[in-house]
């Protein structure tokens, strides 16, 4: 069975709504996902290499991603990804950087093998936001081969 880590940053929750929804489309899609928080990632003692797949997500926050994502997306350099099936999401009020900056460190420092794009909603149950958060869930687990 395909296994696929997500990790998100939040401030008001948000961000952690998506997590939930994005694992829910691959859960449904019949892969095995753990959703931390990046704040827990430490203390649970996970290892992203033994995923298929690493979904990271976090908000924007005064035109910024959230500094514990800043500091985990850096650190991560320490464990082998290239090639591992990637993905980036996040919640925004206005500008909505974080989840495209994710993405591009993902693709290009860490050579992952990125879904077609990150995945930006202001939240995630407003315009059509839980179908959008579960379809990026589902062409993740699609990328699977699920």
């Amino acid at each position: 069975m395909a296994k696929a880590l997500v990790i998100y940053a939040t401030r008001t929750n948000q961000t952690k709504g998506i997590a939930d929804l994005v694992a829910e489309g691959m859960r449904l899609k019949g892969c095995e996902v753990t959703v931390v928080n990046v704040n827990e990632f430490d203390k649970k003692g996970v290892d992203p290499q033994v995923f298929d797949a690493i979904i990271l997500g976090a908000a924007t926050y005064h035109g910024e991603m959230i500094q514990t994502m800043k500091t985990f997306l850096f650190n991560l350099e320490k464990f082998s990804l290239e090639g591992k099936i990637g993905g980036a999401f996040g919640a925004y009020g206005w500008s909505g950087e974080a989840p495209g900056r994710i993405y591009d460190t993902l693709k290009n420092i860490y050579k992952m093998d990125m879904v077609a794009g990150p995945l930006m909603l202001k939240n995630p149950s407003l315009g059509g936001g839980i179908q959008m958060a579960q379809d990026y869930g589902k062409e993740i687990a699609k990328k699977l081969g699920l």
